[in-house]
């Protein structure tokens, strides 16, 4: 099933530094002993943009990630997230953010509505508004009769949309996504991007890294990271035509084909 790109269900997003910067990156290094994981890298995220973050297993985007969720000190260089910055404020930045892994990012042993009561305590909604939202995120998802069920009982696709929406529960300036649609089916995975284009729209910026390659065509940027270094950063269609390519795995392919490193 092929999905709608953002443009055609959207307004297009706008030019780069009108709506300001949600994630400010300069010369960014870490370095493990002798092992330099990611090495001086630089860009910059607009808030309220959908920024694909991609590399092959191995490439350090994984590492990368965890430095801009303040749970990563850099060795080296200049970083501010939601305008606090890496090294002096990761709390802050923590308290700013919303994350969700591949992984899963619930409890399964509670249920859905006590994981919405949970995470809503820790993000510091109040009991009236918690239970007000609660019932809305309830009635939007559609799961009024799975209220009370374990999640761990619950199918893989209405797991992830539900672990993406606890994740913005409480409206943080970012969320970081870390392969949010692995293994969920194509319908699935498409109603799961329009809530992150909803998402978007409400001001939140999306950081998502996925090894969909059809994905990384619903992003307004993307950058692609290469052995610890970015070797490609622009609008999938740029970088195709930069690339002389049919679609975003040709472009993949063409930089991660000369990787030195593996997993």
């Amino acid at each position: 099933m092929e999905y709608q790109n953002k443009t055609q269900t959207m307004p297009h997003f706008s030019p780069l530094g009108e709506r300001g910067l949600a994630i400010k990156a300069e010369n960014i290094t870490k370095k493990f002993g002798d092992f330099t994981a990611v090495y001086h890298i630089s860009f910059e995220v607009e808030k309220g943009e959908i920024f694909g973050f991609l590399g092959a297993n191995g490439a350090g985007k994984t590492t990368a990630m965890r430095m801009f969720c303040g749970l990563s000190t850099p060795t080296s260089g200049e970083a501010t997230v939601a305008g606090f910055d890496v090294y002096k404020q990761a709390e802050n930045i923590k308290k700013n953010i919303g994350y969700m892994s591949q992984k899963f990012s619930l409890y399964g042993n509670l249920t859905v509505k006590e994981n919405l009561n949970f995470f809503g305590g820790i993000y510091g909604i109040s009991k009236n508004e918690l239970k007000q939202k609660s019932a809305e995120l309830i009635e939007k998802l559609g799961l009024e009769n799975e209220k009370n069920k374990l999640v761990s009982e619950l199918p893989l696709g209405w797991k992830q949309k539900l672990a993406f929406s606890v994740a913005i529960f409480h409206q943080p300036e970012i969320v970081f996504l870390d392969e949010p649609t692995g293994g969920v089916d194509p319908v699935t995975r498409r109603q799961f991007w329009n809530m992150i284009y909803d998402a978007s729209e409400r001001g939140i910026t999306i950081f998502v890294t996925t090894h969909y390659m059809d994905e990384a065509e619903y992003c307004d940027r993307v950058s692609i990271m290469v052995d610890g270094k970015i070797a490609a950063l622009d609008t999938p269609s740029n970088l195709k035509k930069q690339f002389d390519a049919q679609n975003m795995d040709e472009v993949f392919y063409a930089l991660a084909r000369g990787a030195k490193r593996g997993e």
